[in-house]
This record gives C-alpha cells, sequence and structure tokens, in this order.
C-alpha cells in the first residue's frame, strides 16, 4: 500500500503576496543581479521648495574676508560654526537616518567611503560615516594646537589642509541631507534652514577655494539655484538637466 502523501496547505494571503514579490523583484532585475538604474527626481531642486529661505540677501557679503581679520582666524570661526550649524540640521533627522533606511552614506549617484587614519577604506551606513565626521571634525575645531583661541597662539602650517579635510566631510553631510531625508526636512518646515545653511557654506567653500569643485559637482544644480543672489522664477534659470549617463553612473569616494 502506497503512503499517503501530505495534504498541500492551503494557500494565505500572506505566502500570495510573497509569491507575487518574487515575481516582480525578479521581472526587475537583470540576468546579472543588479537593478536596472532608476532616474530619481530631484525634489530639492523644484521652485516650490528651493524658493523657502531664512535670508534673502546676497551671501557673499557674509564671507568675504573682511579687511581688519587674519585669513586663518576667519577660516576658523567660519569653520567652526559651519560644523556646529550642519551637526545641528542633521540632528532633526537623525532619527529617521538608520542602518536600515541608509544602509551606505549616498548623495545622488555618490558612495562615500570613510578613510580611517591609516587610510583604510570602510564601507559603513550613513549614520556610522556622519559620527565619524562629526566625531573628526569636533576633535580638530577644539583642538588649541590646531583651532589655537588663545592670543598669540600660531596657526600650524598643516591648517589650510585641516580645513579642507573638515569642509570636504561636511559637504557629504549636506548633500546625504538633500538626497535621503529632504522630505523629512520639509515636514519638519526645516528646508528654509537648510537651503540657507547650504548656500551660506558653498559660497563660503568657493570664496577660499576650500573643495575641490569636481567633489561639489554632483549638487552643482543645487547650488546654482541657491547661489545666485537673487532667485529668478523664469523657467530659463533652471539647472540643465543631467545627461542619463551621468545619472545612472555610481561614483565611490
Amino acid at each position: 500500500m502506497r503512503p499517503q502523501k501530505n495534504p498541500r496547505p492551503p494557500l494565505t494571503a500572506k505566502m500570495v503576496i510573497q509569491a507575487v514579490g518574487k515575481v516582480l523583484r525578479k521581472s526587475k532585475t537583470k540576468p546579472n543581479g543588479k537593478k536596472p538604474p532608476v532616474e530619481e527626481k530631484k525634489q530639492y531642486v523644484e521652485p516650490e521648495f528651493t524658493k523657502t529661505r531664512v535670508v534673502d540677501f546676497d551671501l557673499k557679503e557674509l564671507v568675504v574676508l573682511p579687511r581688519e581679520i587674519d585669513l586663518n582666524e576667519w577660516l576658523a570661526s567660519n569653520t567652526t560654526t559651519f560644523f556646529n550649524l550642519i551637526n545641528l540640521q542633521y540632528s532633526t533627522i537623525s532619527e529617521f537616518c538608520t542602518g536600515e533606511t541608509c544602509q551606505a552614506m549616498t548623495a545622488c549617484s555618490t558612495i562615500y567611503y570613510w578613510y580611517d587614519e591609516r587610510g583604510k577604506k570602510t564601507k559603513c551606513t550613513a549614520p556610522q560615516y556622519v559620527d565619524f565626521v562629526m566625531s573628526l571634525c569636533q576633535k580638530l575645531v577644539t583642538d588649541e594646537e590646531i583651532f589655537p583661541t588663545k592670543y598669540g597662539k600660531e596657526f600650524p602650517n598643516s591648517f589650510e589642509s585641516l580645513v579642507k579635510k573638515i569642509c570636504r566631510y561636511l559637504f557629504h553631510v549636506l548633500a546625504h541631507l538633500y538626497w535621503a531625508h529632504f522630505k523629512e526636512t520639509v515636514a519638519l518646515d526645516l528646508h528654509g534652514h537648510l537651503n540657507t545653511l547650504y548656500a551660506h557654506f558653498i559660497v563660503f567653500v568657493r570664496e577660499f577655494n576650500l573643495i575641490d569643485p569636481k567633489e561639489t559637482c554632483i549638487m552643482d544644480d543645487l547650488s546654482e539655484i541657491l547661489c545666485s543672489p537673487v532667485p529668478s522664477p523664469a523657467p530659463s534659470s533652471a539647472a540643465p538637466a543631467p545627461s542619463p549617463s551621468s545619472q545612472n553612473h555610481v561614483t565611490e569616494r
């Protein structure tokens, strides 16, 4: 006598959803297992949001070196201020930036890797990367040997290169805020603050050549809109759309 087969369990709604999900995932996946690139819509460059600022005057007036101020003193003061403001801006959405929601430090088509003091390259989640950035910046700006606050104390020869390093990392944080957390920023009604902070920062680093333009080019569309002295509603002022090849290419830094 042949043994009876176990009866097939009845289909449940959960089983059906899982099966459909597998089919959909397969249909959207190339043979090599990689999902095809998807053109992301940049909400943060839409006029509805870029027109919102905290101030509406020419920010260049704020960054030009005053005649009576030493260049290094001016760089130190502004760099410390930007560190504190960007750290504060990130803290407003930090609960949404988790290891699950942001498994890599991304901005546009770029993935940022962290390099430790020995130059070891490490891929980490966005919150880990931001924590590394803020910890390093905090260590540098509070070091009396690098950012002296006492009268007569000289700045080190490496000061400018360290300022450039800080600014480059802070830019990564700003770019990630726009790329991954702009919706949350809008929901909190803080996009005006973010726009003003970003524009002020970009105008500052451009004025003193603190970041390589190749580093900031991923946000050029936003920069050209926000850094204009007077925002123009004319359609011709809109930044040109990047080519499909540039959107689909993923850069690692």
